[in-house]
């Protein structure tokens, strides 16, 4: 059958085909070829064509190129970064622990305000006769007036033995929410020596009276410092007993002991503020010695009263001394604060106020502020009167002070000194019934 043009091209291409698969399975990977062939010829076949495997290796173009060349100095940068010594773990966890935890690690005063009674216990009032006097017979003998707190637990949560019943718990919880209980401080042990005490100098050896007003009409406002903190009562025995001493000009001198002039109760108390601008904290106290009846001269020379309250307000340790006067302790018996408490409360580095030191007095945010020897403390006259110390307290508070101080002011004089582990012969206690001494 005659064929077409096309027809023998094809046959053509066909035979073609056949021969070339015909040469490729002659020639076999080079294991094969070097049995076969003596190693001399073995050249020549190097010419032959390349197995299967190698063939699919095609020229790449400059785009692929540049790809594998980036894809190559990545890897060489990751295992060179494989190779480097890792950070240790702990110095890794604590730096995570750090950023995570950041706001729990900050001082409780920068971010806490507390809010109704802070502290209670029982407050003393001392006064010293001016050196070589062995008594005082007015306030113008009168040469240090002292004012002693003795912080306690409050009452309802001394009452009643360690192991209590339900019965005994339910009792206490209803003691809790009893109206000012947070405010009564639990009894005085007697004859114990060992009791946290601070000692504050009042400035102008007597108390603002809330009943008279200051120079510009508005009430008074007298200065006062923390100048002992302790543990032991004895201590403070001998510093507010008698003492000699010598000086290089007069020669010999004699100071006579403190004399116990008034004991009570007493809280602190912060009130509710929605903003701290508005934050105020007053100090209260209800007398237990002497009572109403007996209050006498020296009573009012000191201005003690019955009842009575007070702003109080802290002065920032940074603040200069203000006024013509320059009212203030000097700088090396000021109060140490930690930074946490300057930053937090006084707003220390421009966060309160417009001083770089922040604001000059402060409310005392926070108890932990009376617990420095050198406090320097504000007491703002407020109001007198036990009506006058409930509405300063609030919620029945100056009320709960008043029946707990009618009820201890029944305890006789030799038990107030036992109070404080004193000795009536070292510390004299005759002006709690109204007397100079």
């Amino acid at each position: 059958m005659p064929t077409t043009r096309a027809q023998d091209r094809a046959a053509a291409q066909n035979t073609l085909k056949t021969r070339n698969a015909s040469e490729d399975n002659q020639l076999a990977p080079e294991k094969l070829a070097s049995k076969a062939k003596p190693a001399s010829r073995a050249k020549p076949a190097s010419k032959a064509k390349k197995p299967a495997s190698q063939k699919k290796t095609a020229p790449h173009s400059k785009n692929q190129q540049h790809a594998i060349e980036v894809g190559e100095k990545r890897k060489a940068a990751d295992e060179a970064k494989e190779e480097e010594p890792e950070e240790p773990s702990t110095k890794k966890a604590k730096t995570e622990a750090d950023d995570e935890n950041a706001a729990e690690q900050r001082h409780p005063a920068e971010s806490m305000y507390q809010t109704g009674t802070i502290e209670r216990g029982h407050i003393y009032f001392f006064y010293r006769p001016k050196v070589e006097l062995k008594e005082a017979h007015s306030i113008d003998d009168v040469q240090r007036f002292y004012m002693l707190l003795v912080p306690r637990p409050p009452q309802f949560a001394a009452d009643g033995p360690e192991t209590t019943s339900k019965a005994d718990d339910d009792e206490q919880e209803l003691n809790l929410i009893q109206e000012g209980a947070d405010a009564v401080p639990a009894e005085e042990p007697k004859g114990q020596s060992k009791k946290k005490f601070r000692l504050i100098v009042v400035g102008k050896k007597s108390l603002p009276d809330p009943e008279a007003k200051g120079g510009g009409q508005g009430n008074q406002v007298f200065w006062g410092s923390i100048s002992t903190i302790g543990e032991d009562l004895k201590k403070l025995e001998e510093g507010l007993g008698e003492s000699t001493y010598e000086t290089k000009t007069r020669g010999t001198r004699h100071q006579g002991a403190a004399r116990l002039a008034a004991r009570g109760a007493y809280a602190i108390v912060n009130n509710e503020a929605r903003t701290p601008s508005q934050r105020e904290t007053h100090l209260g106290y209800h007398l237990s010695h002497p009572s109403g009846d007996q209050l006498g001269e020296v009573q009012e020379a000191l201005g003690i009263h019955q009842a009575s309250s007070f702003v109080l307000q802290v002065k920032n340790p940074l603040a200069p001394p203000t006024g013509p006067v320059q009212v203030g302790l000097p700088k090396n018996r000021r109060a140490d604060y930690p930074e946490e408490i300057l930053r937090g409360v006084f707003g220390k580095g421009g966060q309160r106020g417009r001083e770089s030191y922040g604001l000059r007095f402060a409310s005392c945010e926070r108890r932990e502020l009376l617990d420095y020897e050198g406090t320097e403390l504000l007491f703002i006259a407020a109001r007198s009167g036990e009506d006058g110390l409930e509405k300063s307290l609030g919620e029945g508070r100056g009320h709960a002070l008043e029946e707990a101080e009618k009820n201890e002011g029944k305890s006789s004089i030799g038990q107030v000194l036992k109070e404080l582990a004193m000795d009536d012969e070292k510390i004299p206690s005759d002006p709690l019934e109204g007397e100079w001494a």
